[in-house]
C-alpha cells in the first residue's frame, strides 16, 4: 500500500532573513497595512461634483441673503437705516424699541392685523385643507362615473394662475355684497386645487384597499373607516397640504387688495403696503423702520410652523415616490 504526503508551501516570513545585507533587509520589511479600496461611484454614492456645489452654494447665498438684510436691518433705527451699510448693523442696537413701536403704532393696528391673517389662515387655509383630505380620498379610493372628468378638471384647474380668475371674484362677490368682508377672502381660500391633486395621489397610495375592505368586513361604517384607519395614514400628506395653503393664504397680497378696502379687515400684506404708502403722500410719516421690524415678525410664524411641521413635510412629499 502506498501513501502519498502532501506538503503545503509555506511562505517565510516577512522581515530580514540570516545572511541579509542591510539594504535587502529593508525590502523585505513590510510595507504597513493595505489600503482599503474605495467604493464604487453608484448612484447612491455619487461622485462629488464642483459645479453642483458651486451652484447650490449660490443657491443658498441667494435665498439666505434677504433674510440676513431682514434680520440684521431689524435692529436699526430709523437714522442708523440711513446712515449704515444695508448687510451690517449700525451703531445703535434698536431692535426691541422697534418691536415695540411696531406693536403700538396708530393703537395698536399691526395686532389687529395680525389677528385679521390668522383668521383668514386657519378659517381659508384650515378649510381648504380639509375638503382636500376628504376630496381626495373619495376620488382615490371610491368608483364613480364621471371619475375621469372629474380629474381632467382638477389638472385643468391647478394650470389656471390665481390672478387670472381674481377680476371674475370680484365680481360675483360684488354681486352677492360679500365684498369688504372676511367672507371675501375666506371663500376663495377654501378651494386649493393643488392640494386636491396631491391629497388624491397621496391617498391612492398611502391607504391600502385592502385595509378598507377589513374593515367593512367588520362591521365599519364608511365615515368610521375613514377616521380611524384612513385618516392616521394620511396624516404626513394632510400637514404637506395645510403647509402650502397656510403659506399661500398667510402671503396672499392680490385677493384682499381687491376685495378689501377697510383697513380694519386687512391683513398683514396689505397693512405693510399701507405704512410704506405713507411716505408717499403729502404729510405722511415715513415708518421704514416699522415696516421692516413688522415684515421681520410677519415671518416668524411660518418659520416656526415650518421647523415644526418639518419631518412630516418630507415623508409626505416622498411617499408614494417609491413602487414595492
Amino acid at each position: 500500500m502506498t501513501t502519498s504526503t502532501t506538503t503545503a508551501a509555506v511562505e517565510p516570513p516577512a522581515g530580514p532573513r540570516p545572511g541579509d545585507t542591510p539594504d535587502t533587509a529593508h525590502r523585505a520589511r513590510p510595507s504597513g497595512p493595505a489600503r482599503r479600496p474605495r467604493r464604487p461611484h453608484t448612484p447612491l454614492n455619487p461622485r462629488p461634483s464642483v459645479p453642483l456645489t458651486l451652484v447650490a452654494g449660490l443657491v443658498l447665498v441667494y435665498s439666505l441673503l434677504p433674510l440676513a438684510w431682514l434680520v440684521v436691518n431689524a435692529t436699526k433705527s430709523r437714522r442708523g437705516l440711513l446712515d449704515s451699510f444695508g448687510l451690517w448693523f449700525a451703531d445703535d442696537f434698536a431692535l426691541w424699541d422697534n418691536v415695540t413701536r411696531t406693536l403700538t403704532y396708530d393703537d395698536g393696528v399691526f395686532l389687529r392685523w395680525l389677528l385679521n391673517t390668522l383668521l383668514y389662515v386657519v378659517a381659508g387655509a384650515g378649510g381648504a385643507t380639509l375638503l382636500a383630505v376628504l376630496g381626495g380620498y373619495a376620488l382615490a379610493k371610491y368608483d364613480f362615473p364621471g371619475r375621469k372628468a372629474v380629474f381632467a378638471v382638477v389638472i385643468g384647474a391647478v394650470a389656471v394662475p390665481g390672478t387670472a380668475l381674481a377680476v371674475p371674484t370680484f365680481l360675483m362677490f360684488s354681486n352677492m355684497g360679500l365684498t369688504n368682508t372676511p367672507w371675501a377672502v375666506i371663500i376663495p381660500s377654501l378651494i386649493s386645487p393643488f392640494g386636491l391633486y396631491l391629497m388624491w395621489v397621496f391617498a391612492a397610495e398611502a391607504v391600502p384597499t385592502e385595509l378598507l375592505e377589513a374593515a367593512r368586513i367588520d362591521g365599519s361604517g364608511e365615515l368610521r373607516t375613514f377616521f380611524t384607519v384612513a385618516l392616521p395614514l394620511l396624516v404626513p400628506g394632510t400637514v404637506t397640504v395645510l403647509l402650502f395653503s397656510m403659506v399661500a393664504t398667510w402671503n396672499n397680497y392680490f385677493l384682499p387688495l381687491i376685495m378689501i378696502k377697510d383697513p380694519d379687515w386687512y391683513p398683514l400684506t396689505l397693512g405693510l403696503n399701507a405704512w410704506n404708502a405713507q411716505a408717499q403722500t403729502a404729510g405722511g410719516e415715513a415708518v421704514f423702520d416699522l415696516i421692516i421690524t413688522g415684515s421681520l415678525l410677519t415671518i416668524v410664524p411660518i418659520v416656526a410652523v415650518f421647523l415644526l411641521l418639518q419631518r412630516y413635510w418630507q415623508s409626505g412629499l416622498a411617499a408614494g415616490s417609491v413602487k414595492e
